[in-house]
């Protein structure tokens, strides 16, 4: 039975998941309009103000010509140019504590009220503290481009973006948990339901090799499909020794990996979504498998469009937003693989049957 503190918390998880796509959303528009260096001190308090005189207006300029992009990359951009560049930087700022302050005041006053359950707090502490941890990564990823770079490091930027989504897949899964039991009494075959959980991993890894391409700008090369320079392995493949360098630094290699992590998750999750719709599986598994099918389609041949006309600001925060979507749908299909009877043991042992008029608890993360 699901309980008014049941829907509390769950609603507060989905404001938790839909703050953090706002968020990718916005980094993504910053990173290719290529504003994220724009600001380049942190003030967590003062900074929610931006430059309001002219005097002001003209100290953030002059800190933002001092360092090597804007001596390359916007070499030449004027003071109302520089402005746009900063917009775009404030707003992502300000939503990034917005952000987190939608994961950290609400937990503890839900904490306080007594509405999480012990069998939750566990888990529901990581969205505070990834809160804090997320925000450190950015300004230290920013710093990474204030020195000796033109732009951030792809390492740092990669590991924002996995910290964003670890939060999104703690809510999303953890507010599938707190939902109302669905009529099926038997979940899926233990290998599919394993299946299911290695494709939301698989789809994780590929969002995060977009993230290298985009770190990299790996997709402004070799925009063409399906050849990279008239060639399968693309010209250029392999220019550093070491390999993890190479797959991590090379922007043509950054590309080809993409792609192909790309197509391999794709059929992997249109095999997965067959398998569910033949097997002895959850009503609700089905209409899972059809929309993650739909989404791994639509994002292929999204991220084609957006390869071909060289990363248009709009395709390519779609394709990253499309991403979230197949993430999302991976990860509502794994659950729902689980089943009622999984789904009731796991909130029994929350302690949810111990007392109706109770906090209801939840499973394990995976």
């Amino acid at each position: 039975m699901t309980t008014d503190w049941d829907r509390s918390v769950r609603r507060w998880l989905y404001a938790c998941a839909g703050a953090v796509v706002l968020a990718v959303i916005v980094g993504g528009i910053t990173r290719l309009t290529e504003s994220g260096l724009s600001i380049t001190e942190w003030r967590p308090v003062s900074g929610i103000v931006p430059p309001l005189t002219s005097a002001e207006w003209l100290d953030a300029y002059q800190r933002y010509m001092a360092i090597p992009e804007a001596q390359t990359v916007h070499r030449g951009i004027t003071l109302a140019q520089f402005q746009r560049l900063f917009a775009w930087e404030w707003v992502h700022r300000l939503l990034a504590r917005l952000v987190g302050l939608v994961l950290v005041l609400p937990y503890f006053v839900l904490l306080v009220q007594g509405r999480v359950h012990a069998g939750l707090r566990a888990r529901l502490v990581l969205l505070p503290v990834l809160a804090a941890a997320q925000g450190a990564m950015g300004w230290y990823m920013v710093k990474s481009g204030l020195a000796e770079r033109v732009d951030v490091s792809a390492y740092r930027l990669t590991a924002h973006l996995a910290l964003a989504l670890i939060i999104y897949l703690i809510a999303v899964w953890t507010a599938l948990d707190l939902r109302p039991s669905a009529a099926d009494a038997e979940p899926a075959p233990p290998r599919l339901r394993h299946a299911l959980v290695c494709g939301v991993a698989l789809t994780f890894a590929t969002l995060l090799s977009g993230a290298f391409v985009a770190g990299l700008d790996g997709g402004k090369i070799y925009n063409t499909f399906p050849l990279m320079g008239g060639q399968v392995v693309p010209p250029g493949y392999r220019i550093f020794a070491s390999w993890w360098q190479n797959a991590m630094e090379n922007p043509a290699a950054a590309q080809f990996h993409h792609r192909l992590f790309g197509i391999t998750t794709a059929v992997v999750l249109l095999l997965l979504a067959r398998a569910a719709r033949g097997a002895p599986a959850p009503s609700g598994l089905r209409n899972a498998a059809w929309v993650m099918a739909i989404t791994a389609i639509m994002q292929v041949t999204l991220g084609i469009a957006t390869l071909l006309s060289a990363v248009p600001v709009p395709l390519g925060v779609l394709h990253q937003l499309a991403g979230v979507g197949v993430l999302t749908a991976a990860v509502v299909a794994a659950h729902r693989a689980r089943g009622a009877v999984a789904e009731g043991a796991t909130r029994a042992s929350c302690g949810h049957g111990a007392r109706s008029s109770g906090p209801s608890g939840g499973g394990a993360v995976g």
